[in-house]
């Protein structure tokens, strides 16, 4: 299911994109979305490494080895695009040039706070550029698995150190969209294969159900 659901993911977090958005999309997961943007929609996309205009994930043969994104992956870039240092690209991030931010997750909890950069006994290569990204970005999506080996992501509250607290706007799972408002978490939709029931069993935090989806 790995990566089928990566997939289902990325292809609903491509929904939330529009035209003339600026969007930055974090290492891993979320990489994915530059593969399912709507055909015809004009997005541009930025890479914290330096790259404003990236395009998709390269297929195998169609690499060039100067062109990566920030998790090292080769990627296509879009007719007009620059490249520039890091401290221009921290300048738009820091500066609110971000429309949206789509990043992943350890742990998220119903109060928007999210913990993104330390596993307990494991070396992690840090936090890169997260914390600018959810402090700058104008909207904040987490896209991530809704479990780790069976154990809920979407806590109460996080566990782990904290990388920003507050900052989430929206979740999006394999197995639900989940929206952070100011009441809680709301549940805006049920991810085909997925239920009620489903939902439910593996969150710790406390849902808000739309009507809709209570049959």
């Amino acid at each position: 299911m790995g990566i089928e659901a990566k997939e289902i993911i990325a292809r609903r977090v491509a929904r939330e994109l529009k035209d003339g958005y600026v969007v930055n999309l974090g290492i891993g997961l979320p990489s994915l979305v530059a593969n399912y943007i709507p055909e015809g929609m004009s997005v541009m996309l930025q890479s914290e490494n330096g790259i404003l205009g990236m395009g998709a994930i390269c297929e195998a043969g169609e690499e060039d080895e100067n062109v990566i994104n920030a998790g090292n992956q080769f990627v296509y870039v879009q007719k007009g695009a620059c490249f520039f240092d890091s401290a221009t690209s921290f300048a738009m991030i820091r500066g609110g040039h971000i429309h949206l931010t789509v990043l992943g997750a350890l742990q998220v909890d119903e109060q928007g706070n999210i913990a993104s950069h330390i596993i307990p006994g494991s070396m992690a290569p840090g936090m890169g550029g997260a914390m600018d990204l959810l402090a700058g970005a104008k909207k904040v999506i987490v896209a991530m698995l809704h479990t780790a080996k069976g154990k809920p992501k979407i806590l109460k509250r996080c566990t782990l150190p904290l990388t920003a607290k507050g900052k989430v706007d929206m979740i999006v799972t394999e197995k639900a969209v989940i929206s952070v408002t100011p009441e809680g978490l709301v549940l805006d939709e049920i991810m085909p294969g997925s239920s009620l029931e489903d939902i439910l069993q593996h969150t710790e935090a406390d849902l808000i159900i739309r009507d809709e989806l209570v049959k």
